[in-house]
């Protein structure tokens, strides 16, 4: 028998990892994270895709048909949604779910049908039921738990903080996008043609931020709140620098909404927070605050000595309803309002805006909508519309404060089932879903859907469709409310294995 060298079986020997782990057991947890997480993914590539810069393109609530990279990741995501339901055969939502979701469908086939222009009504159709529809019911099936939308939700704040920067950026540089005559208006990477892009993007990352900072959920890191609470105070400043008053006044309401649902002790000595760093940030740093004063000054003139832009607004806002007056039922039908804006319009219109910097060389942006996505829907679709529409928000709104209010009484051990501090009920889900909701149902009267901002409309509305309408164990309710189902998670039979 011959005996191995000691020595060289030393040399020879593979040599463990220091950590521990072997390379089979590294391919395992790389296998599991992948197949727990492959059907967030494409929901992370729509937002992580927001920063891609735009092309130039039609731009505007009733505006040609521009498909972005996030629209085409949204694509895979609403594709992904359906291979998930076909594999488990289950039934993926339940009845008020699909009550509330495909109301606004029969909806929008009603608008489509009576329709005056069918080519350019079955467009609009497929637009609208996109963001409406199916990337909100999309994002109700595949987060299947608290982690997957907390990854989505700091996936947009990532998005909000590179956008600010850009924007800061163009504002320091004078690269930004024409305002009175000076290339300094932030609009990040969307361009002078989506101007609301930016802003949109910087006031969702603050509500989100907001939310995060108020109610860390349990067993998050020390460090959680005051850096979320400072990164909702940093991005005031991108926000400011939009000099977008329709964005500063919802994300105003919807900051206060998210302060008053998370308690009275938190919302005031966040708000003396965030009040102060305003003051110290744009004030006491000078950062725009000429520019910035003057154009929230312009909030109370717009009575009495309005400006071209708001002349402009309420001029094909009287349009819009004058629309609605023809056709009181179904509207004029999707992407109709560009057709009949004239017809409808008196002669203070001025038809188109100018746009220019950013890149971009100078621009007449045609007025394709009224930038009120409520008097669109009363226009394009008529009573039926606008009563789906607004009626499926209304029930996410009444359906989200009342889980969440569920929510914090358990997780103070008041409420059924509740077990005290300690257990998560994703009470910062909550929080984060009906911010998002008032935020865009308040921003809606001064803007509507379009351009290449559009997919973060419908991943905020899947959030928030997610936190209303999802089982209640994935929520936050105690894990009681559906048996089989552990806390914080529900598994799809078979998904993902």
């Amino acid at each position: 028998m011959t005996t191995a060298n000691p020595a060289t079986t030393a040399i020879t020997a593979p040599c463990p990892p220091a950590d521990g782990r072997t390379r089979d057991g590294v391919h395992d947890r790389i296998r599991d994270l992948l197949a727990d997480h492959w059907p967030v993914l494409p929901a992370l590539a729509a937002v992580v895709l927001l920063c891609v810069p735009a092309a130039p393109g039609p731009g505007g609530g009733g505006g040609g048909v521009h498909v972005t990279p996030a629209d085409a990741a949204s694509a895979v995501l609403v594709l992904c949604c359906a291979v998930l339901a076909l594999r488990t055969r289950t039934r993926p939502l339940d009845r008020t779910a699909v009550v509330v979701l495909a109301a606004p469908v029969a909806a929008l086939a009603a608008a489509t049908v009576a329709s005056h222009d069918t080519a350019s009504g079955l467009a609009g159709f497929a637009r609208l039921l996109q963001i409406l529809v199916l990337v909100p019911a999309a994002l109700v099936i595949v987060l299947r738990s608290r982690r997957h939308a907390r990854l989505l939700a700091a996936c947009l704040v990532g998005v909000a903080l590179v956008q600010g920067a850009v924007g800061v950026h163009q504002y320091l540089t004078g690269t930004g996008a024409s305002y009175q005559g000076q290339d300094v208006r932030a609009v990040g990477t969307f361009g002078p043609l989506d101007i609301m892009g930016m802003s949109s993007t910087v006031s969702c990352g603050i509500v989100i931020a907001l939310a995060a900072g108020l109610a860390p959920p349990p067993g998050a890191p020390r460090w959680l709140r005051p850096a979320a609470l400072s990164t909702a105070a940093a991005l005031l400043v991108p926000l400011a620098l939009s000099f977008s008053r329709g964005a500063w006044i919802a994300t105003a309401a919807a900051g206060t909404a998210v302060l008053f649902l998370a308690g009275a002790r938190s919302a005031l000595r966040t708000l003396a927070l965030l009040v102060a760093a305003g003051v110290v940030l744009v004030g006491g740093a000078g950062v725009g605050s000429d520019l910035v004063a003057e154009r929230a000054s312009s909030i109370t003139d717009v009575t009495d000595a309005p400006d071209q832009s708001v002349t402009d607004r309420y001029t094909m806002w009287a349009a819009a309803v004058e629309m609605w007056r023809e056709d009181p039922v179904t509207g004029v039908g999707p992407k109709g309002f560009p057709e009949h804006r004239d017809t409808h319009a008196s002669l203070a219109l001025s038809s188109a805006s100018d746009t220019a910097g950013a890149g971009q060389d100078f621009h007449r942006q045609p007025l394709l909508s009224p930038h009120n996505m409520y008097l669109l829907v009363l226009a394009e679709q008529g009573l039926v519309g606008v009563t789906a529409v607004v009626g499926g928000w209304a029930a996410l709104l009444v359906l989200g404060v009342r889980r969440l209010r569920r929510a914090r009484a358990a997780d103070r051990g008041t409420g059924p089932g509740g077990t005290g501090r300690g257990a998560d009920r994703g009470v910062d889900c909550g929080l984060v879903a009906v911010g998002l909701l008032v935020l865009n149902c308040v921003d809606f009267l001064y803007a509507d859907i379009g351009g290449p901002s559009t997919v973060l409309t419908a991943v905020e509305f899947g959030l928030t469709a997610w936190w209303a309408l999802a089982p209640a164990a994935v929520a936050g309710e105690p894990a009681g409310a559906h048996a089989g189902e552990r806390a914080g998670e529900y598994s799809v039979k078979g998904a993902g294995r």
